[in-house]
């Protein structure tokens, strides 16, 4: 407690450690010795104690220090004392304070006055990434690129880029005799179809981007990447014409219906999209640097209290209680898909796990996964083992062969560890990514630019120009991510399913529930794995014995598992090994841990299998060109969490559907989610990814208008 510290010394003498705390000693967090004896040590509410002659006492501070804590101490060279502190035992985090006791030091000078800070620009590869593509296939780059600068809000960057390629559809159907349009339905000729097409979608992907990433994160260089590639193609990203019949008339139009649509569809744009439902949380927040989880309801969804808080893609952010991300989202306006008459939730999932036995079963298996990260076992990622599931399963035994060569997939052996945790961090969409939403247009993109590809709408009739490819895939599959983000999170908020990290952690604390008469027994307890969830006893605790490390835990429930993010991520490896079960931590870095919304369903799993069904669809194809879609891990330079992995790793898929099911089981290695959450996001998202195709195909055939 605050008012319970604690001194231990060792005595040699005696072979172990004594108490030196003076009556009265509070939480005490900083301490420094020097080599002659004497020591400092410094914490609650600023106190200081100082040890001399081989006994501790009290210090004033004058003037005292008025904060929470000193939690760090040093003793300098010339004998000079410091300590540092502020108010560090709660979420504030604020009134930082430097103390110093010792001979006068040279105060540090003033921090020159930089000037006003340079216009943002653009860097000269984020101008025009892809200078070969389609116009269309250049300004999705364009928000891939935004989206990597902002902070990862899959619902928010998921609606984006929907509104995107609604837009860019907009001013191709412009153009074209049978197409309808999604928010303008205009209709105009051109001497140069193909030139008018390019300025007309130009200015109204611009028009939306300009609007959606001005106060994003990263959003000045975003801003300015937008006007550089304007310039770029000889148009004046001022010009905000809206009457006549230009190009760029239309396209300003189009980008004026986006955005006046965005002010009403639900989303919140106008209040960055702040939750519109008055969402209280039910659990405390779980405070990650701290053992154990307390919950009032262990079913429902806890949030997490951070000392310093860094998004999934890299951002540093405010520290504290996580918010909940997208609270509201299922009454944002969607593309295709529709309530059942007499109202409820878009697509019923039935209900997650219920705590108790159910959830116990999925734990373990998420216990079982993180523990084999640190596996040497040999593992054959081939498609001809891996994939081929059943929806909502993971029954696959593989694909027999490949069927564009009609050889069988190579054998692609690799440890179990290695495989765990690639497959956990190429999913999940890390430092710079594009989030799950983007990670599927750029897979779209790498399918189109396949060497000899052919663009053929679900897979029949001739050939069409790559334009039109371009703008039809982003429609059919941003529209779907769109509808994935509002499902899966209407889904969410209606359930409020906790997450692994609240569960092991709570349930590691209640004891184990397997053996009535054994120690540390709770109903609602961990089960006992041996090998994976033991209780701590003097036999397996003993000198040279697995639980050696954790003797002073005996009766308590321990877990094998990933041991944490190492100090050095570049060269060390955390590994697997027995730790507290209130420890547990997920296969994520300590500034990020967990997603802040609920666990049931899974985001991944619903955008993924959407995705899936639409380039399954489009393309008449569920395989990748060739049989064979790949992302090979280098050797040591991949991971991020820790150093890794051991060897190249190469995964890969057959098909769409085995890629999109990959992402969603990748969640469970990385201890975000529990199997229901995966397999009832794949049924969801596969409803999701039709509805979205064949809303979609009726307006490339112009039926979508009476």
């Amino acid at each position: 407690g605050e008012g319970s510290g604690e001194i231990l010394e060792l005595d040699e003498r005696a072979g172990r450690f004594v108490s030196r705390a003076p009556q009265g000693c509070p939480l005490l967090q900083g301490v420094s010795l020097s080599a002659d004896g004497t020591g400092w040590a410094t914490g609650f509410r600023g106190e200081l104690y100082q040890r001399l002659a081989g006994s501790w006492r009290r210090v004033d501070a004058e003037p005292p220090a008025t904060v929470e804590s000193l939690h760090a101490t040093w003793t300098d060279p010339e004998g000079g004392v410091w300590a540092v502190g502020g108010n560090v035992l709660s979420s504030s985090l604020d009134a930082g304070a430097l103390l110093h006791r010792g001979a006068e030091v040279a105060a540090v000078p003033p921090v020159p006055d930089p000037g006003p800070a340079p216009a943002p620009t653009c860097p000269a590869a984020a101008v025009d990434p892809r200078p070969t593509g389609t116009i269309a296939r250049r300004w999705n780059e364009q928000i891939l690129g935004a989206i990597r600068r902002d902070i990862p809000r899959p619902t928010v960057h998921a609606r984006n880029l929907y509104h995107l390629s609604a837009a860019m559809w907009d001013a191709w159907a412009a153009y074209d005799a049978t197409a309808d349009g999604v928010f303008l339905r205009e209709k105009h000729t051109a001497p140069d179809v193909a030139a008018a097409r390019a300025e007309a979608l130009s200015y109204a992907a611009y028009r939306v981007l300009a609007h959606r990433y001005a106060k994003a994160v990263g959003g000045p260089t975003s801003a300015a990447c937008f006007r550089a590639f304007m310039d770029k193609l000889g148009y004046a990203p001022d010009d905000t014409v809206t009457t006549g019949d230009s190009p760029r008339a239309l396209g300003n139009r189009i980008g004026q219906a986006l955005i006046q649509a965005g002010t009403e569809d639900g989303a919140n744009e106008q209040n960055d999209y702040k939750d519109t439902t008055g969402f209280q949380f039910v659990n405390t927040p779980l405070v990650v640097d701290n053992p154990g989880a307390t919950l009032v309801d262990p079913s429902v969804w806890q949030p997490l209290n951070l000392a310093v808080a860094v998004t999934q893609n890299g951002v540093i952010t405010t520290s504290g209680v996580q918010g909940y991300i997208g609270a509201h989202w299922g009454k944002v306006t969607p593309f295709a898909v529709s309530r059942p008459q007499g109202g409820g939730l878009y697509l019923d999932p039935g209900g997650p796990p219920v705590f108790g036995a159910e959830v116990r079963a999925h734990v373990v298996d998420v216990l079982r996964k993180e523990s084999g990260l640190g596996g040497d076992e040999l593992v054959d990622l081939s498609p001809g083992v891996l994939g081929n599931n059943s929806l909502g399963t993971n029954d696959g035994t593989g694909h027999p062969l490949n069927p564009i060569t009609g050889q069988p997939y190579a054998s692609q052996l690799v440890r179990r560890g290695d495989f765990g945790r690639v497959l956990a961090e190429f999913w999940a969409d890390g430092p710079k990514s594009e989030t799950p939403p983007g990670h599927w247009n750029v897979l779209a993109n790498g399918v189109a630019d396949s060497p000899g590809f052919s663009r053929r709408l679900f897979g029949e009739g001739p050939e069409v120009e790559p334009l039109e490819w371009d703008v039809k895939v982003y429609l059919a599959l941003n529209g779907a991510v769109h509808d994935a983000a509002i499902v899966a999170w209407e889904v969410k908020r209606a359930f409020l399913a906790a997450r692994p990290l609240s569960l092991i952690r709570y349930m590691g604390g209640l004891g184990q529930s397997s053996e009535p008469a054994g120690p540390s027994y709770h109903p609602d307890g961990l089960p006992l794995v041996p090998g994976l969830i033991e209780v701590v006893t003097a036999e397996s605790s003993a000198p040279g014995q697995r639980h050696a490390h954790l003797a002073h835990l005996r009766g308590l429930v321990v877990v094998h598992a990933w041991r944490g993010e190492p100090g050095d991520r570049r060269n060390e490896v955390g590994g697997s090994g027995w730790i507290r079960a209130t420890e547990w931590m997920p296969y994520q870095l300590r500034t990020f841990v967990t997603p802040a919304f609920p666990g049931f369903i899974s985001g991944h799993s619903t955008f993924s299998r959407a995705s899936a069904e639409v380039l399954t669809a489009l393309t008449g194809s569920a395989y990748f060109p060739g049989g064979l879609g790949e992302f090979v891990a280098p050797r040591d330079s991949y991971l991020t969490f820790e150093r890794g992995p051991s060897t190249d790793v190469h995964l890969q898929w057959a098909t769409y559907y085995d890629a999109a099911d990959q992402a969603g089981q990748s969640r469970l290695w990385g201890g975000i989610h529990l199997t229901p959450d995966d397999l009832v996001g794949r049924r969801l998202g596969s409803k999701v990814g039709l509805s979205a195709v064949a809303r979609a195909r009726r307006f490339y055939d112009g039926t979508e208008v009476p």
